[in-house]
């Protein structure tokens, strides 16, 4: 199994190390088995090893919170590393972002992951005040973002690949 570089890793510390600040990392699911928007579609071979790989890079980072839409490859995507710090995959709806940013607004000291779709996450993203268009392409499965909030200022986004 590959292991996230050096480089990778401190970003992600940096982005977590702000006290009193709440960071949100944000991915696509991992790769599904099948063609198609199916919620019942799981996650192929390769779909589960970077479930494991997402675990073993944010495992250590501080997550409290696990959200996922509910989709069997999004929920699989999560609980991985929702088994390893024995958290509860949290349900949201993918189609109302604002919905999320008020659930993670409520946890102001939480350190998120938020697992969704290619086309959502954009949505997501903007949603939590990153400006920009963000594209996910549909071989993309790989991106981790990462929002870090900052008091008075817009936040800052990290997009990171594991």
């Amino acid at each position: 199994m590959k292991r996230p570089s050096i480089f990778a890793l401190a970003l992600l510390l940096l982005a977590v190390a702000v006290p009193a600040q709440k960071a949100v990392f944000v991915v696509r699911h991992a790769e599904k088995a099948a063609e198609g928007s199916d919620p019942d579609i799981p996650l192929s071979d390769a779909g589960d090893q970077r479930a494991e790989r997402l675990a073993v890079l944010l495992q250590n980072v501080g997550i409290t919170a696990i959200y996922s839409t509910d989709t069997v490859r999004t929920r699989a995507t999560a609980q991985p590393l929702a088994a390893a710090l024995h958290l509860p995959v949290r349900i949201y709806d993918g189609k109302n972002p604002q919905a999320l940013r008020e659930a993670l607004r409520a946890e102001p000291q939480a350190i998120a992951l938020v697992v969704g779709h290619s086309n959502t996450v954009p949505d997501l993203l903007s949603t939590l005040g990153i400006a920009g268009k963000i594209k996910i392409a549909d071989a993309d499965y790989d991106d981790l973002f990462v929002v870090v909030p900052r008091p008075a200022e817009a936040p800052v986004l990290l997009r990171l690949k594991y």
